[in-house]
């Protein structure tokens, strides 16, 4: 048995676990401990967890040994072997953070399974456990469930690492495609009411240029990093061009190309250009502060006093105790994407086509700016069949007088 119960000085009973590394020998053994643990359960949930990491180390270093490595056998194998050839070398910081996140989440049962032996219902299985009790309460560290979207992109990684073995000839097939994942439900970019927008601007606190960089967030509708990354020489003629992003990671702050890595050149608001103006002359004064160590080569906007980058996550944290101050609603997590949404519902609510919007916001495509903006598409209706009738009745030739309306 690896869990124990135990009592400290205080005569408190607490619970730990104790394990030995994969790999290990009587002669040469590597045992892995974790303690004060409240219940048993706790202890072994967190054990279980611990296992899981420990194995994917060593799947990890397995893969990068030499050519001539193991074959990948089992799940976590392959995952390790998918991340050392794949995730770890080609992807953004922030998405190799993610994947690796998601991939913890996976039982241990399945991971250890041979993937030749893994069936479609395998893994609808484990998509229903994830969905039950899949994840853990912080503090309290018990069982809870999954959302739909995590679930998915759990099945997005795994799916991912057995393409890429199909492609090394390992399976024939994959397993995944043919599994349900769940589906989230469809979200919709509902935006801030002028009034909560204005108030949320006139309330800021936290950073210097705060409530600047509120305003510029929804004028422009852009994401948080491409905020961030904006440099003074982006800026011309009172247009923006975006073209990078500060990504942040739990070691890292990195300027990355945008999501869809395509330039964007947005108008910036006229009643936010004096503003800017006025907080340029501002950060004038911290350069010459700071002297030779103001971070000029930068050349960021939105920056620290000293003139490095702010940290998005904690950017993220300030709107949302802002948000839950001003107690206006938002979903969760998505305090800041909600002034971009603010943005493009309120163009498209007052008549600016559909095109435009998107390549403001930066999207891949039209479409998926219908798809998030459809509401308020819809609330163009009325509009639309008043221009029309206006047309017809603008282009319809007049009448002849003897004309009684009937066709022979």
């Amino acid at each position: 048995m690896s869990v124990h119960k135990y009592k400290d000085r205080a005569r408190k009973t607490h619970w730990r676990y104790q394990f030995s590394l994969p790999g290990s020998t009587r002669e040469d053994r590597k045992r892995v401990f974790g303690s004060g643990f409240a219940s048993k359960v706790e202890a072994t949930d967190a054990e279980a967890a611990r296992r899981i990491e420990e194995q994917q180390k060593r799947d990890l270093a397995k893969a990068g040994v030499s050519v001539s490595a193991e074959i990948p056998k089992t799940l976590s194998m392959l995952l390790g072997e998918f991340f050392a050839q794949h995730v770890d070398v080609k992807l953004a910081p922030k998405t190799v953070e993610r994947y690796h996140e998601q991939a913890a989440y996976l039982g241990l049962e399945l991971l250890n399974m041979a993937i030749c032996e893994i069936t479609p219902l395998h893994f609808e299985r484990e998509w229903n456990r994830l969905l039950k009790s899949g994840g853990h309460h912080r503090k309290t560290k018990l069982p809870r469930p999954l959302s739909a979207k995590t679930v998915r992109n759990i099945a997005g990684v795994v799916s991912s690492a057995f393409a890429k073995a199909v492609k090394w000839g390992l399976v024939k097939a994959n397993p995944v495609t043919d599994s349900d994942p769940p589906v989230p439900k469809k979200r919709k970019g509902i935006g801030l009411t002028v009034a909560q927008k204005d108030m949320l601007i006139e309330a800021a606190t936290g950073p210097w240029c705060i409530a600047l960089f509120l305003e510029m967030a929804v004028g422009l509708g852009a994401r948080r990093g491409e905020v961030l990354a904006l440099r003074w020489s982006d800026v011309v003629d009172g247009r923006a061009t975006i073209a990078r992003s500060l990504t942040q990671t739990k070691n890292l702050l990195e300027f990355k190309g945008t999501k869809t890595d395509e330039m964007v050149v947005s108008k910036i608001p006229e009643e936010t250009l004096p503003k800017l103006e006025a907080h340029r002359k501002r950060q004038d004064e911290f350069r010459l502060k700071f002297g030779p160590d103001y971070k000029s080569r930068l050349d960021l906007i939105f920056a620290n006093p000293d003139g490095s980058p702010l940290k998005p996550d904690s950017v993220s944290a300030t709107v949302s105790a802002l948000f839950k101050r001003l107690k206006i609603p938002k979903p969760k997590g998505g305090a800041l994407h909600l002034l971009r949404h603010t943005m493009a519902s309120q163009m498209l609510d007052s008549g600016v086509p559909l095109p435009v919007v998107s390549r403001r916001l930066g999207h891949s495509s039209v479409r998926v700016t219908a798809d998030i903006y459809s509401h308020a598409i819809h609330g163009q209706d009325d509009e639309a069949v008043r221009r029309w009738e206006e047309y017809q009745r603008q282009h319809r030739p007049a009448k002849p007088e003897n004309w009684k309306g009937n066709v022979q």
